[in-house]
């Protein structure tokens, strides 16, 4: 089987986009896998599958798979792509379309500055939805890791994200905590790990290990999430910019009740052709 992709990145988070729109497509975890390592293939964060919805109200769905394989519900800087995407392949001419996830609707929207901004909807923060293993809802929690007691906010963007706030984030041994925390007894569905410092009310630093792709330059979702518990806690102003190490993603808020908006760039890198004979056969 062969299929064409398009190579995409946002702020440094990098995707395959596959049209699905008129034939179905379908690979094996292990050849996504494969397919996703940046020697032996083409080299992603996440593979975006375009598909049509079912739906009279919905313009697309949308299947996310991280580099390990596995099947996520969520991702933001993936959904300005998508955006993009389904723009540039004339697959509607809608500057602001309706996305069907797996955990719910997003709005993504051409901006007139080239940028995408995303309605990422309402952060929720009980265990049962993030999902957590704890006895009840608190502001803020606490965990052991390796002997150390490391207390973090928690809050689900259609996917697990938990936030630890560090004065040093230069120094701070994500490769080495990542991992460990993302697979903690805490988190049953694993989590994204962000790693974040303050800057100042509207401005803030961050490193993300994500859930089954380890490291990553930038994640949007992750980047709602800290804003968000940034708020919460009273550390942060509804609208900040958030510095990532593949660049600079916008967040807004405007309250407790309402949709978080992510706004940052979205770029075509190139297209290709892929016969899965070959990564198969290797």
């Amino acid at each position: 089987m062969s299929f064409k992709f398009t190579k995409m990145e946002g702020a440094g988070n990098d995707f395959i986009v596959i049209d699905a729109t008129k034939n179905p497509f379908s690979l094996r975890p292990s050849l996504i896998k494969r397919l996703s390592d940046r020697h032996f293939g083409v080299g992603f964060d996440q593979l975006l599958v375009v598909e049509k919805s079912q739906r009279n109200d919905v313009d697309f769905a949308y299947r996310i798979y991280n580099s390990d394989g596995g099947e996520v519900n969520q991702c933001g800087n993936g959904a300005r792509c998508f955006a993009k995407f389904v723009y540039e392949k004339k697959l509607t001419t809608k500057t602001e379309i309706v996305v069907e996830t797996r955990s719910g609707l997003i709005k993504p929207k051409l901006e007139n500055d080239g940028e995408v901004s995303v309605d990422m909807g309402v952060p929720l923060f009980s265990p049962k939805d993030i999902p957590l293993n704890v006895d009840q809802q608190q502001n803020t929690y606490r965990l052991t890791l390796n002997d150390r007691a490391m207390e973090f906010g928690s809050v689900s963007m259609g996917n697990p994200h938990a936030i630890f706030f560090t004065e040093n984030l230069e120094n701070t041994p994500v490769a080495e905590w990542g991992p460990l925390l993302e697979n903690h007894p805490t988190f049953p569905e694993r989590a994204n790990i962000s790693f974040v410092q303050v800057s100042s009310r509207n401005q803030l630093k961050m490193r993300v290990w994500e859930r089954g792709a380890g490291e990553t330059l930038a994640c949007g979702t992750a980047a709602c999430a800290a804003v968000v518990f940034g708020i919460k806690e009273g550390y942060l102003d509804r609208v900040c910019a958030v510095s990532l190490p593949g660049g600079v993603l916008n967040v807004s808020w405007t309250s407790d009740d309402q949709s978080v908006f992510l706004k940052g760039p979205a770029t075509t890198v190139f297209e290709g052709t892929i016969d899965s004979r070959c990564i198969e056969n290797e």
